[in-house]
């Protein structure tokens, strides 16, 4: 099984790094789905909760957003963001 190299980052620091299976990021034109194989893609995001799946049946992490960016690629997906909640 593929892996995706997440990185969360904030002005301050990194947040989170990490292999993941898939995240699902509150794009400002829908929710969408980032795995490993995926289209490239820059999309704002708007205020909302981020879920990262470890694998794919874990319960999902939910991080708190207030906006930012999302850069995906085949590998990786890049969030940039302003401040953040951790939601467990």
């Amino acid at each position: 099984m593929a892996s995706l190299r997440l990185d969360i980052v904030t002005p301050v620091s990194r947040i989170r790094t990490a292999d993941v299976h898939m995240v699902v990021v509150p794009g400002t034109e829908g929710d969408f789905a980032v795995l490993a194989g995926h289209a490239p893609v820059l999309s704002t995001i708007r205020p909302g909760t981020i879920e990262i799946y470890a694998h794919p049946s874990a319960e999902p992490e939910r991080i708190t957003v207030d906006g930012g960016l999302a850069e995906a690629n085949d590998t990786s997906l890049t969030i940039l963001t302003g401040d953040i909640k951790l939601l467990g």
